[in-house]
């Protein structure tokens, strides 16, 4: 029977979620699975076998083999579509996870964040798995000149991927198999009915301007507070969370050492303020010249041992305009560790044995058409862009980028026709304490943990 790509579905499971979970490449059988949406490009079968020839005098080179280590790689490219599916995860996992009552993107973690892929092809009911899978280069992309939906194009490592010989998805029964992982008992999930978003859903916007607006914290002797696309967290000390603080009349929403600052008792610079007034023993929170809208607030980590100020902008009112393309990407630069793993009296040497975690490269870069000189004077002079937000709306979320500085700008000129601007702006995050380019990134939804 001749296969047909319309025929292809993935689900996956979370392996490791901000430390909770199950380990980078040995997903839990049977468990839940989610839909990965609505699939462009996907090929969980690109296997590279390292193979070195042996040669002999008066044989062919390839006479003897040496096999070596086993490489798999998975593009994936997805619609935005629907919560916590595909295009959410992928986002979600480069940045990585961090526990805030749920994994949520934060900011930028140390830590792999994988899941497994399970292949379904319905012309068929055959199965592939491939565990470990990791994104390493995430793209996201909205093209508003040829229409399309918003796509998310990662590039993605695996620990191993293999085939069942079974109907079921059990792939324990397989003789010889390496893994074992059984999902006969796992449903299949339904594809989301949702829409893909469109690049029409997605507004990019901008606060241009060093504020002398913001926040006043002062804490006790090594306390910092760290502040994400949604969530601020107060340490009383190193890794510790200060679980008294906030206290009084926000007691139930603002608890733990963490604020929900999309939350209407904490959503302004005030409420936060009124918030300390109530009563955070040890703590005072001031606002600093004006009200602000808390999310507002640059993204970073800061110390708070003495009255630190954490700025603002004054408001995100600076919209792009006649957007051509967005492109965000996130470039982890992850660096694959070879081994030797055994598994059902089966030995493998894989080259995705491991993942180390690499430094992130977070740039934006868009296309539009040209208005004025705003953005030319920023490159020119160097300034920096305090914060830019990619909003998806009420239902999809939002990702905040920190501190953005224009490394390349263009504008090429014809004998007819509209100018337009190209440029790439990388972000660094804000704060004066421990790895606060952490936040050069942060967005606001919640990964899964099945």
């Amino acid at each position: 029977m001749v296969k047909l790509t319309q025929n292809i579905e993935a689900a996956f499971q979370a392996e490791r979620t901000a430390g909770a979970g199950d380990d980078y490449g040995d997903p839990t059988p049977d468990s839940a699975l989610v839909h990965l949406g609505l699939l462009d490009t996907f090929d969980p079968r690109s296997v590279e076998m390292n193979i070195t020839p042996v040669a002999s005098i008066g044989q062919s080179t390839e006479g003897f083999h040496a096999k070596g280590p086993i490489a798999v790689n998975v593009p994936i490219k997805v619609a935005a579509q629907g919560t916590s599916t595909g295009w959410q995860e992928l986002i979600g996992r480069a940045i990585g996870g961090t526990t805030i009552s749920s994994p949520t993107p934060h900011c930028l973690t140390g830590n792999v964040d994988s899941m497994a892929l399970l292949v379904r092809d319905n012309g068929s009911s055959e199965f592939t798995l491939a565990t470990g899978v990791v994104p390493n280069e995430v793209t996201l992309e909205a093209d508003y000149t040829t229409g399309g939906y918003i796509t998310v194009d990662a590039a993605c490592t695996a620990f191993v991927t293999q085939d069942s010989t079974e109907t079921n998805a059990d792939f324990s029964n397989d003789s010889g198999a390496f893994l074992i992982d059984n999902f006969a008992s796992s449903t299949f999930p339904s594809a989301p009915s949702a829409d893909p978003l469109l690049p029409t859903d997605l507004t990019v916007t901008a606060g241009l301007a060093a504020s002398t607006k913001g926040l006043s914290i002062d804490g006790p002797a090594g306390s910092y507070v760290e502040v994400g696309e949604r969530y601020m967290r107060f340490y009383q000390s190193e890794d510790t969370i200060a679980s008294g603080v906030p206290s009084g009349d926000v007691t139930g929403i603002i608890s733990n050492g963490i604020i929900d600052l999309a939350h209407a008792t904490s959503n302004t610079t005030q409420e936060i303020d009124d918030a300390g007034d109530s009563g955070w023993t040890g703590w005072t929170a001031t606002v600093v010249s004006a009200d602000i809208s808390s999310v507002d607030l640059l993204k970073g980590i800061y110390n708070t041992e003495a009255a630190k100020t954490i700025y603002g902008t004054d408001n995100m009112t600076t919209s792009f305009d006649n957007l051509k393309t967005v492109k965000l990407k996130i470039a982890n630069n992850n660096v694959p560790v070879p081994g030797k793993t055994t598994r059902n009296s089966v030995t493998k040497w894989l080259t995705n044995n491991s993942i180390s975690r690499g430094l992130a490269d977070v740039s934006l870069e868009l296309t539009m058409t040209a208005e004025d000189e705003t953005w030319y004077d920023k490159y020119v002079a160097g300034t920096t862009i305090p914060l830019i937000r990619l909003d998806f709306g009420a239902s999809y979320g939002s990702i905040a980028l920190t501190n953005g500085t224009i490394t390349a700008f263009s504008r090429p000129m014809s004998g007819a026709g509209e100018m337009v601007d190209t440029m790439t702006i990388k972000f660094r995050g804000a704060g004066d304490y421990k790895n606060f380019s952490a936040f050069a990134i942060s967005a606001d939804w919640t990964l899964n943990t099945t």
